[in-house]
């Protein structure tokens, strides 16, 4: 290859939507997109549905039931893994980077931080092993709080020594969540959870995540800003490619280049990995928005848990709605359209919020 890829937004866009499993091709097994996907967000918010049903649903469609991934995480082909649910046998990618927590090298300073209180309070860490390791699954309220020194924190996390505890095990390879018990997530001995099999090592696991999260994505910046979960950018995966009035260089999936696109309309969790990363979300689809739950009611301009709608290439409003579960029904107070609906899109998004309605009273109202 001469230099980069040059490619205009909408080739770009499209090569985005179509990575997602978003254009017009639906695909129709819920394991094959969570694998191809890589992950799905566990995120419990229900004003529609949870983000990782609404995901799903995205992309099956109303043939998609809840039921399907509850019954992946019961019998634990889906784990959950610091707030994402991926595929079990991805753990694999992930044991090295956890046998050498925090890293290997010169550390940051906060990871430092996190490696001296973990070894200061090292007897709290060996109790919570043992109270799992005799009682089985339990919930941080059920672990009493042996730390000899406090988590300290200008935040939330202010003095919670049991779950950052619990948290810095999980990174550790330790401990690992079986699901929830009300509102508090259950935890269990690591070893009970994950599956058996050989260890990735940690460079070829990391060249190995960036590929696929490039396949999931189909265009992403080499490099970003640290993002310790789940990173948004891809390394040297791909092929460098350049976007049309967007500065700097990215990463493309060579697959997706110079493949027909045909678009549909869906409307989509406000944690969708098409748009999760905003800068690229704003980059690319040159799309104002924002997740306003935290917001003060009169300060929303699109509404609480507002569903972006893409339509074809192009992200063009918003569905203000809420499911009602006393009604069993979804409530649509408002429809943005950031720019004027044709007649057919306007009859396109009309049918994904009907669909949505459908779905939603079949299959999350009953489900509570």
């Amino acid at each position: 290859m001469a230099g980069p890829h040059r490619l205009t937004r909408t080739e770009a866009r499209r090569i985005a939507v179509r990575a997602q499993l978003l254009d017009a091709h639906r695909p129709t097994d819920m394991h094959a997109v969570l694998r191809h996907l890589t992950l799905l967000q566990d995120d419990a918010t229900k004003a529609v549905a949870p983000s990782a049903h609404l995901v799903l649903w995205s992309r099956l469609g109303s043939s998609y039931s809840p039921t399907q991934l509850d019954a992946a995480l019961a019998e634990r082909s889906v784990v959950e893994l610091r707030g994402m649910l991926r595929p079990a046998e991805d753990l694999a990618l992930y044991r090295a980077e956890m046998a050498a927590w925090p890293g290997t090298g010169e550390l940051r300073n906060y990871k430092k931080t996190q490696r001296d209180w973990v070894a200061t309070n090292d007897f709290c860490r060996r109790d919570i092993l043992r109270r799992l390791r005799e009682s089985g699954p339990l919930t941080t309220a059920e672990v009493p709080d042996t730390c000899v020194k406090p988590w300290a924190s200008s935040g939330w996390n202010n003095n919670r020594n049991v779950t950052m505890m619990v948290a810095f095990m999980v990174q550790r390879g330790e401990v690992a969540s079986v699901g929830i018990e009300g509102r508090n997530r259950l935890w269990d001995l690591a070893e009970r959870v994950y599956p058996d099999g050989p260890v990735v090592p940690e460079a070829d696991a990391e060249r190995i995540r960036d590929e696929r999260r490039l396949r999931s994505l189909g265009i992403a910046r080499g490099k970003s800003a640290e993002c310790p979960v789940e990173p948004a950018d891809v390394g040297d995966a791909g092929e460098p490619a350049v976007v049309e009035d967007v500065r700097g260089e990215w990463r493309v999936d060579p697959e997706q280049l110079d493949r027909p696109f045909e678009g549909r309309a869906a409307l989509l969790s406000p944690l969708d990995r098409l748009l999760f990363e905003r800068t690229r979300m704003e980059e690319l689809f040159e799309f104002d928005y924002a997740l306003e739950m935290y917001k003060p009611a009169p300060k929303r301009r699109w509404g609480y848990y507002a569903l972006p709608i893409l339509y074809g290439d192009r992200l063009v409003g918003k569905v203000d709605a809420t499911t009602d579960r006393k009604r069993g029904e979804l409530r649509v107070d408002a429809v943005h359209e950031d720019m004027p609906f044709t007649k057919a899109m306007a009859k396109a998004v009309d049918v994904e919020i009907a669909d949505l309605a459908d779905w939603v009273a079949r299959e999350i109202v009953p489900l509570g």
